[in-house]
């Protein structure tokens, strides 16, 4: 099974509003670039990928966490992260039973995230292929 197989199941197997809820946020995400990657990973989660990790989705008891790898580094305009502000790196958005996602604004805030790891990609690429001139041996 692959898995864009193993979230639909999983979206199938929450009968409840958090099955619409990550399927609603599924939805967004794919919606912002169509080259986005699904993984299941992290012991059973949905991740999706361009460039690098974009996101984290999970259902947990009383919420819908979709984690950003590297929310910290993105702008926020619609103020869509409501967790993880401890940290350095990722922030996330909580959706609890009842909570409506701005679908535009959670697009923006993933094609955000996209750019992000694209601009990161070609730092890594510019400093390996950045070599010293060689020495003059005289």
């Amino acid at each position: 099974m692959n898995a864009t197989e193993r979230i639909d199941q999983l979206i199938a197997a929450l009968n409840d509003w958090r099955g619409k809820t990550l399927a609603s946020v599924r939805k967004s995400i794919l919606a912002a670039h169509p080259e986005i990657v699904e993984e299941w990973k992290y012991m059973g989660s949905p991740v999706w990928y361009r460039d690098g990790v974009i996101a984290v989705g999970n259902a947990h008891k009383d919420k819908v966490k979709l984690t950003f790898a590297h929310g910290a580094s993105l702008a926020d305009p619609d103020k869509l992260f409501n967790a993880g502000f401890n940290g350095k790196v990722w922030r996330a958005i909580d959706l609890f039973e009842g909570d409506k996602i701005d679908a535009r604004a959670l697009t923006d805030l993933v094609r955000a995230a996209i750019a992000y790891n694209q601009s990161k990609s070609k730092r890594k690429t510019a400093a390996k292929t950045r070599t010293k001139a060689p020495r003059d041996k005289r």
